[in-house]
């Protein structure tokens, strides 16, 4: 499914990032960042995706925020926490000009988000299959 692959590949970029270059480097950072929020992305709207492959009605349209509450609930999504937080952060991630926010971003994405993504990935594959 193209979605899932679209997600996979930005996560695959992600993963790629040497977390250790990033006191050193700002645009590094600057960059680990953006590909979060692309991955992010593509993220919700594969969870979107697959949701509607299953025929789940209420996933026809809505917020990440709708869509994430609704993988949660149908069980598509098994952290709901750490995916509000991730939209959280997301969403406050154009606006940090603070260092220590900076290094929080990182930190997160690093030990708590791509985990959870992988999770996601490996998830949505299996339901995607199961649609099939």
């Amino acid at each position: 499914m193209k979605k899932i692959d679209n997600f996979n590949n930005a996560l695959q970029v992600l993963k790629k990032a040497d977390f250790d270059r990033v006191s050193d480097d700002e645009i590094y950072r600057t960059g680990i960042i953006g590909q979060f929020n692309l991955t992010f992305e593509l993220a919700w709207k594969a969870l979107q995706a697959v949701m509607q492959r299953h025929s789940i009605q209420e996933a026809a349209s809505g917020s990440p925020r709708e869509i994430i509450k609704l993988g949660y609930k149908v069980g598509f999504v098994t952290q709901e926490e750490e995916w509000l937080l991730m939209l959280k952060k997301r969403n406050l991630s154009t606006h940090i000009y603070n260092e220590e926010e900076i290094d929080e971003m990182i930190g997160l994405i690093k030990e708590s988000f791509i985990p959870a993504f992988n999770m996601l990935l490996d998830n949505l594959y299996e339901k995607a299959a199961e649609a099939d």
